[in-house]
């Protein structure tokens, strides 16, 4: 009896101990971190800009001025959606991200070095965003820092103990982020947290924590990657109410103004209703004219000679500019000079000389040999 009711005592603490261990090795990934799901069944965890959360990978790198109070939210409150799904926004639109004119929003430098001195750190963030360890530094400078202009739902990365977190939040207007070429945020600065687009159905209305004031599940954005990548990101610079064209992959020494600003004002609401805007570094270029053809002298009209008060454009000929036109043969359609005559063809020419006045002129008259001698023209 007494073995009998160990054995039972015995074979469901072996089996608690087998399905621990099949569940720790199923959270092993390569590269030596481990990775973990959080927050899925709770829904996204709701995270304060200025907040590091409990799983940053570094320090944090973020700085400049930050996003005044309720920049992003200036109407009223909103229904949600039939759906419940937040508000869809690709990446390139005009104003979905804030900044401050050649100020970075995070140091990028600073965070390849936070990483670089902890060679299982920066393994484990390679290993996140899909990138050798190797091109960690070219993977962030190619990264462009951005403030957030709306609550924003993403899938968060964290580090714990070695292990990698991955967790569905929404991260607070304000928050400084780095951004790809196609518009998506890619870092949290605040913790050096890689992030992802968000997944499931993306509802912001069964986030977990504390709600900040002015929190609005239905104005709360998903942010889809550009259809290509853009050049540039149109940012709102909003502490001086104007707009900032930002290069992809550059801190701020780049900013300039817009050569196309959008239609509408940097403080435009970016939840609500935006124009149809074509996304920077997008244009078509305008189709080259074609040339024109060149015509044969059969083809030439006889131009009118303007008068003489009448500017001439480049390209007129020589007659119609008020100088003598050039011998036949020189040009392709030859202008007329003047009175017709019935003397033959083949005379000797007469050099070209510039006169005096603004016509040109038809004939040279020489003086007469005597006083009834007739004028000799040529």
């Amino acid at each position: 009896m007494p073995s009998r009711i160990r054995m039972r005592r015995t074979a469901p603490a072996l089996l608690c101990a087998g399905l621990l261990l099949t569940a720790g090795c199923a959270r092993d990934v390569s590269g030596g971190a481990r990775a973990t799901r959080t927050g899925a069944a709770a829904g996204p965890v709701l995270q304060p800009a200025s907040d590091p959360g409990t799983a940053p990978f570094t320090a944090s790198t973020a700085g400049g001025p930050a996003l005044p109070p309720h920049a992003a939210r200036t109407g009223a409150p909103r229904s949600p959606s039939a759906s419940g799904q937040a508000l869809k926004r690709t990446g390139s639109t005009p104003g979905l991200y804030a900044g401050t004119r050649a100020v970075p929003s995070c140091d990028v430098e600073a965070q390849i070095r936070m990483l670089a001195v902890d060679p299982a750190r920066e393994e484990a963030f390679a290993h996140t965003v899909s990138v050798a360890r190797d091109q960690v530094a070219g993977f962030l400078r190619g990264l462009t820092p951005v403030l957030l202009r709306a609550d924003t739902l993403v899938t968060g990365h964290g580090l714990r103990d070695g292990s990698v977190t991955t967790y569905q939040s929404v991260l607070q207007a304000g928050t400084a982020v780095m951004v790809d070429a196609r518009g998506l945020p890619r870092v949290r600065c605040v913790c050096g947290n890689p992030l992802d687009p968000p997944t499931g159905r993306g509802d912001a209305a069964a986030g977990t924590g504390k709600r900040w004031e002015g929190f609005d599940p239905a104005r709360t954005v998903v942010v889809e990657p550009a259809a290509r990548p853009v050049a540039e990101l149109v940012i709102a610079d909003l502490a001086h109410h104007s707009w900032i064209a930002r290069p992809a992959g550059d801190e701020g020494t780049g900013d300039r103004v817009p050569a196309k600003p959008p239609p509408y004002t940097p403080d435009t609401d970016i939840t609500g209703p935006l124009p149809d805007v074509t996304p920077p570094g997008t244009e078509r270029p305008e189709k080259p004219a074609e040339p024109t053809p060149s015509r044969s002298p059969e083809e030439c009209p006889t131009p009118d000679v303007p008068a003489p008060e009448t500017p001439t454009p480049p390209g007129q000929p020589a007659a119609a500019r008020g100088v003598p036109a050039r011998a036949p043969g020189e040009t392709s359609c030859p202008t007329p000079t003047g009175e017709p005559t019935d003397e033959p063809s083949g005379e000797p020419s007469i050099p070209e000389r510039t006169p005096a006045s603004d016509e040109p002129p038809t004939s040279i008259r020489l003086p007469r040999g005597t006083d009834d001698g007739p004028a000799v023209r040529w």
